[in-house]
């Protein structure tokens, strides 16, 4: 039976109240000792002294310590708080102090360091205390005002379980919450917060259907609860902002998800789609404000069936280190910089995260996308998962942006035997007019930052995560890879070599390049850096080179050029004429281009030892990637073994390729299309293994020779007489 007091605590409220008298008058002690900066000392009495009882005790003797002694004990307390006797005798003859008198001192220093410390938890129990009591509060009279369901009368509390009292009480906070949070953001932004829909009126109405599925008022506010229930942000002003920017975020991806015509309108080929800018300004009056002068709208949509769950397929989304490492070909750097809310019930429903990130093309031509921004995740009544993406820029003072990115996303949706299906909308606000000529169709069209991009890659990737977490080894492995730890070690690697390369190949500002002046050529972007203690990298100074440029030849002809071993010593200058054998071979998904592979190139100079490379092709509608680095034998026994890669050194080098620009048949790498391809080709070179050296013009002329020297090699062999 229900009792009015059964959420009362009697421990929890009198909490506040077992501080003991002597441990008050501790912390009285230890402020009168902080003011006096010195140490009692008794001094024991001497044998005689105890011989005769009449004999008064020697009166406390106090000795103050100047502020240089107090300073210096106060500095090593910081490194040391318990100083061996050998250190007291050291810093006792330093400061010209007995070895006691600096134990005194530390020993109450620490007395009353603990005291503080104690006093600050003493504080932070009693402000715990007074917001449960508070809450109790609200809980009580929440439920005596609670209805029933099925009649409209007062409920009985017996009748309901406990799940649905907490629900119901629940909301009634979150409605208070959400009326306060919207009060402040009239304030800042002159209007207020979405207001509730259809007339939702103010009772406790969520009907017991709505349990199952965490839906009700919240969910019709598109979760802006969800977010309330721990939000805590930037500044008390921006909390609002955030919130209202990106609950509306959350309802325009939706609708432009799911819209059709006139909202999206098919291009004249019927190959795209294309947002038709007056229908979305009546449509999405709300936003983050007029396009700023210079920029262009970029705007895109695109959906997949992938190869993953929907809970994995959010985690990826919502965790910056997997979004990184999934998307490395589109992202080159991303920091979460605040998280606001941690989401509710064990997962990311409700989640808000403000980020910063900078998106690439992978080659040097192609300047950056930088972007501040808050993603907010949300689960909705369908089980659909949708998460989004919207600038904070109006945020930060004086930012000058190049990009700014509108409401994006996707919608997740949880298909039979593992798949999802992906809704993505991406929609940007751009100044490009850095782009090299030659780059610039890519970009126009939406194949280099858009939505099919973003998907292509997601569904190629998840592939690959489909491949490496297989316990078996598929028929279609090949070589010397006999166990599945072995293989999953090798994958492991190959992948820390594909986001390596992805790292350097673009144009970031933000990577730990420096680039060299004089290299030789304009096309031709030569960096270098020191590695020295990168366990994953070879210790002393590393080159970097890279170019970009166009072939009148179709992507997949230079793509299963540049992959087939057999074809490898016409353009590699490693294998040195040397035959070159695939040991290994680990398929990654459906199109025989995406493999992880071991070569090794058997020297045709006797004297000289063979060589082991380990490569990663990988193929999308958007492009594709031909990497790979030299490893060490004895290293890579170790990783076909199963052994830990992350301490085999690896310097990536390889080629990215993409298409000039879309087909009449949706574009990409797979097509014919106009038989044009933009090629990048980047080398990083272990130039001199002393960290400490200078690099020297020589090094740089090398390196910018043998890049050069690829590229025409390249040309003559797959371009013919036009390259």
């Amino acid at each position: 039976m229900f009792q009015p007091n059964m959420f009362e605590s009697p421990h929890l409220l009198d909490m506040a109240h077992k501080t003991p008298e002597n441990e008050l008058e501790i912390i009285r002690d230890m402020d009168e000792f902080e003011s006096k900066s010195g140490t009692d000392i008794m001094e024991a009495p001497s044998g005689d002294d105890q011989e005769d009882p009449n004999q008064r005790p020697r009166k406390k003797q106090y000795h103050r310590h100047t502020q240089h002694q107090t300073q210096e004990m106060e500095f090593f307390f910081k490194e040391c708080p318990h100083p061996d006797d050998k250190q007291r005798k050291d810093l006792g003859r330093r400061l010209g102090l007995e070895p006691l008198q600096v134990k005194f001192w530390f020993q109450n220093k620490r007395t009353q360091m603990k005291a503080q410390h104690e006093r600050h938890e003493n504080s932070q129990l009693r402000t715990e205390n007074e917001k449960l009591r508070a809450e109790n509060i609200r809980y009580k009279e929440a439920l005596s005002n609670a209805t029933c369901p099925n009649c409209g009368g007062p409920a009985a509390i017996g009748e309901m379980s406990f799940d649905e009292q907490h629900l119901r009480i629940e909301n009634v906070r979150l409605r208070e919450e959400i009326d306060r949070i919207s009060g402040i953001a009239a304030k800042y932004v002159g209007k207020p917060m979405i207001s509730y829909p259809y007339g939702t009126p103010r009772s406790l109405d969520l009907g017991i259907g709505n349990f199952g599925t965490q839906t009700g008022l919240v969910g019709d506010l598109y979760g802006a609860g969800d977010i309330l229930r721990s939000v805590s942000g930037p500044t008390e002003a921006d909390k609002p902002l955030i919130i209202e920017l990106a609950v509306t975020a959350m309802e325009e991806v939706i609708r432009m998800a799911q819209a059709g015509e006139p909202l999206w309108m098919p291009s004249p080929d019927n190959s795209t789609e294309i947002l038709s800018e007056d229908e979305y300004l009546r449509t999405f009056p709300r936003g983050i404000g007029p396009k700023p002068l210079g920029l262009k709208s970029e705007a895109s949509r695109e959906s997949a069936v992938v190869i993953m769950n929907h809970v994995n397929l959010v985690e990826i989304l919502m965790d910056v280190k997997q979004w990184t490492s999934v998307f490395s070909g589109i992202v080159s750097r991303a920091v979460t910089l605040e998280v606001l809310s941690t989401g509710v019930a064990g997962n990311y429903n409700g989640a808000l995260q403000v980020m910063t990130a900078e998106f690439q093309v992978p080659s040097p031509l192609v300047p950056t996308r930088e972007n501040y921004f808050v993603r907010y995740c949300k689960q909705h009544a369908d089980g659909t998962w949708a998460v989004v993406d919207v600038s904070l820029d109006n945020l930060r003072p004086s930012a000058i942006s190049r990009c700014r990115r509108r409401p994006s996303g996707c919608l997740i949706q949880e298909l039979p035997n593992g798949y999802s299906k992906v809704i993505w909308v991406e929609h940007v606000e751009v100044d490009d007019r850095a782009v090299h000529n030659i780059y610039r169709p890519l970009v126009n069209s939406g194949l280099a930052f858009g939505a099919k991009r973003w998907v292509a890659t997601l569904d190629r990737q998840c592939e690959r995560l489909a491949s490496a977490m297989a316990n078996n080894i598929p028929a279609g492995d090949v070589g010397v890879i006999t166990t599945p730890e072995g293989r999953k070690s090798m994958m492991k690697l190959a992948e820390r070599m594909v986001l390596s390369f992805c790292a350097g190949v673009g144009a970031s500002t933000t990577h730990m390049w420096t680039t060299l002046s004089g290299s030789g050529a304009d096309d031709v972007r030569v960096m270098t850096r020191k590695s020295m203690d990168d366990p994953g990298r070879p210790p002393g100074i590393v080159l970097s080179a890279a170019t970009s440029f166009w072939l009148p030849v179709p992507p997949k002809r230079v793509f299963d050029f540049l992959r087939d071993e057999n074809s490898r010593s016409e353009w590699d200058i490693l294998s040195n004429g040397g035959l070159v054998q695939e040991m290994a071979h680990i398929a990654n998904g459906r199109d025989p281009g995406n493999s992880v592979s071991l070569l090794r190139v058997n020297s045709a100079n006797s004297s000289q030892s063979n060589m082991l490379i380990l490569q990663e092709s990988c193929t999308d509608t958007t492009g594709s990637y031909v990497i790979y680095a030299p490893v060490d034998i004895v290293a890579m026994n170790m990783v076909l073994n199963g052994g830990d890669p992350e301490y085999v050194s690896l310097l990536p080098s390889g080629f990215a390729i993409l298409p000039v620009g879309p087909t009449h048949h949706g574009g990409g790498i797979q097509e014919a299309g106009s038989g044009e391809s933009l090629l990048t080709v980047a080398f990083q070179i272990l130039v001199d293994s002393v960290p400490t050296a200078k690099l020297s013009l020589g090094s740089v002329a090398t390196v910018n020779s043998l890049i050069k020297c690829t590229v025409e090699t390249i040309k003559s062999s797959v371009g013919g007489e036009n390259a």
